[in-house]
């Protein structure tokens, strides 16, 4: 790489201490999705506390659905950053500006046709989810919003993996504090103000987020000349979207695939009635921000397996693997102190101290989450660490075991068990996604060394 990009803030995973190594990458990425967590909190406190228990439940009903749809977009844009730390990892200048402008292109066709199809079927989606009646007319004004903003989505997702492939953890930060604050701000004038409903929390994210995207691009553009692309880097090359496919499109089916069995158990607490989505939403929220830690290193082992495994540097795999998963247990230990103690008292900020049940509620659904954190920090360090390897297909099988997993508890132990088997089901699908991905890792490994040629003492 050229010597100002040496000087940049891109970081070399393939060299020094990978427990240094993963907390300087992981902990600006974590201050990252807390502050979006943060402002997607917002949202939810923001409606629970000025517009009602069933404003709150109309949001927290399309959660499964915007995690299906959105969390594909998110899937390729991370897939298709692989590659380019891969290219980063083996020092290709050449072959890494292919790289980012073949998924440029991709990502732009796929955000279109997404954006299309999901906001002409918006309607008929929530109609089959079974949202109760009195909920559904202000589902469908949030979600649509949200899905019309799909290339505000794409576009910051697909610049912040572009410079993450490059090692720099800070930068997307930056631009996603300002993009947390904007959304807080949009969201009471929004909602306050201009008494736009719930449709001015999604109309406060779609414009932040597209704020934050551009700014992030301009960013990139002006400070790393890797990334600046010439007129002869946009050609469309199969060899280029073949292997961007088989990383993006897999990594983007993982969500939704994950995302499906969402879907499922959404229909299962839909039938709970509105009270029941209420506070599943207020939970989901609230765990969403405890588990932030262990989506920056899942994202961390990404570009961390990435990196080695394009610097041919296996020996390095196991002791990052290692180093993430003490990291993990000793955060999943804290966070479950904390909501033991402080849970009921998080349910305030969603809802009145009045509303008892919804409180309780909330608070169970909160601890029987928190006591299988650990699993889910192993279920993001191993997937995404696979992921960045190049073996995005396991990931895939990942999230059909916790589909599955999900399925399961909506068909046969919420008739049976009903809110409790609802609060378990997480848990459930990440011991599933577990059972899987520990021997996949171990295959990968194999794998990879016998293709590389390394023997099998150089592999912590």
């Amino acid at each position: 790489m050229k010597e100002k990009e040496r000087k940049s803030s891109v970081r070399d995973m393939t060299q020094g201490s990978p427990m240094r190594l993963i907390l300087g990458f992981a902990l600006p990425m974590m201050l990252g999705f807390l502050f979006q967590q943060f402002y997607n909190m917002a949202d939810t406190v923001i409606v629970g506390r000025f517009l009602g228990v069933n404003a709150l439940a109309a949001v927290g009903a399309t959660g499964s659905i915007n995690f299906f749809v959105i969390g594909f977009c998110m899937g390729i844009c991370n897939g298709f950053a692989i590659p380019v730390a891969q290219k980063f990892g083996a020092k290709d200048e050449k072959g890494l500006k292919a790289y980012v402008a073949n998924s440029a292109i991709l990502a732009a066709i796929f955000g279109s046709a997404m954006t299309v199809l999901v906001v002409l079927f918006c309607r008929e989606i929530l109609e089959v989810m079974n949202t109760p009646a009195d909920i559904i007319n202000g589902a469908y004004d949030y979600i649509i919003i949200i899905f019309a903003g799909i290339p505000a989505t794409i576009l910051y997702n697909m610049v912040s993996g572009y410079i993450r492939s490059l090692g720099d953890a800070k930068t997307p930060v930056v631009f996603l504090t300002i993009s947390s604050i904007m959304n807080i701000i949009l969201d009471l004038v929004c909602i306050l103000v201009l008494e736009m409903g719930v449709a001015g929390a999604a109309w406060a994210t779609v414009v932040s987020q597209g704020v934050s995207g551009i700014a992030c691009l301009v960013y990139m553009i002006k400070h790393y000349p890797v990334l600046r692309l010439k007129r002869e880097d946009w050609k469309l090359n199969s060899h280029f979207v073949g292997v961007l496919c088989k990383m993006g499109i897999p990594m983007g089916l993982q969500y939704s695939i994950t995302a499906i069995g969402s879907v499922i158990l959404q229909v299962a607490v839909n039938s709970l009635g509105a009270a029941a989505v209420a506070a599943v939403a207020a939970g989901s929220k609230m765990g969403c921000f405890f588990c932030c830690p262990y989506d920056a290193l899942g994202a961390t082992m990404a570009t961390y397996g990435g990196q080695n495994v394009g610097a041919r540097r296996l020996d390095r795999i196991g002791a990052g693997l290692k180093s993430c998963v003490l990291l993990g247990a000793a955060y999943s230990g804290i966070s479950l102190a904390l909501i033991l103690f402080w849970g009921k008292n998080i349910s305030y900020l969603f809802v009145s101290r009045g509303e008892t049940g919804i409180v309780q509620d909330i608070y169970q659904f909160l601890v029987l989450n928190a006591v299988f954190y650990f699993l889910l920090s192993l279920v993001n360090s191993i997937r995404f660490l696979i992921q960045g390897m190049g073996y995005s297909i396991f990931a895939v099988t990942a999230g059909v075991c916790e589909m599955a997993a999900r399925t399961l508890v909506a068909f046969f132990l919420v008739p049976v068990f009903g809110y409790t088997a609802i609060c378990l089901s997480n848990g459930l699908a990440w011991v599933a996604a577990d059972l899987f991905l520990v021997p996949a890792y171990f295959y990968v490994i194999k794998h990879l060394r016998k293709m590389l040629g390394i023997r099998k003492g150089d592999v912590l």
